[in-house]
């Protein structure tokens, strides 16, 4: 028995099937003689490259201390290179530093940023706080500094504060609107109706 093919070998170009486009001389005999030339895409547009947006890092609770902490004492010893350990600069540095750490903690932990920034405060003064010889004397200054400077330390604990309860209720109100669509979505089950 025989068994006819049902459909075309592959090897061949099907009837109709468009020609590859030509190129070189080939394709310029084909303008010549009257065939149409190969029809070219039509150019897709490229996206716009994204805007560059300032460094969204997200810190955990215990990253958040230790960058609040590093940069304070970091920027605490440059004040003492620079303007002489002036509680004021260091006062004055303090106040960004709070706004960044509150900005760059994650979600999850916005209730630390309050608590790591004056630890943060206090962890800094040491260099430029001034004390006598020895422990005690340092102790004694680190504790003037932080009764002197205490403005500095409440604007920035404010700072902190209000910048993570704006983030906590912007939160809050997208999971939110995301629960009152997801609800929206859903069909509503109606109940049965049973049979009197």
């Amino acid at each position: 028995m025989e068994q006819h093919r049902t459909r075309p070998p592959q090897y061949r170009p099907r009837r109709g099937a468009p020609l590859p486009a030509q190129t070189g001389r080939a394709a310029a005999d084909g303008v010549r003689r009257g065939t149409p030339p190969a029809r070219r895409p039509a150019p897709v547009p490229r996206p716009a490259p994204p805007r560059r947006r300032m460094p969204n890092p997200r810190l955990t609770g215990l990253g958040g201390g230790l960058f609040c902490g590093a940069t304070m004492f970091a920027l605490a010893c440059l004040d003492q290179l620079l303007f002489g350990a002036s509680l004021v600069v260091y006062g004055m540095l303090f106040l960004p530093v709070c706004a960044l750490t509150a900005l760059w903690v994650r979600r999850g932990d916005l209730v630390t940023a309050p608590i790591i920034v004056p630890i943060a405060f206090a962890f800094g003064l040491l260099p430029v706080a001034d004390g006598g010889g020895g422990m005690g004397g340092e102790l004694m200054g680190l504790v003037t500094a932080l009764a002197t400077q205490a403005g500095w330390l409440y604007g920035g604990t404010l700072v902190a504060g209000v910048i993570t309860t704006v983030r906590k209720v912007r939160l809050m109100r997208r999971r939110a609107a995301q629960r009152r669509a997801a609800q929206a979505a859903r069909p509503e089950i109606q109940p049965r109706r049973r049979p009197a």
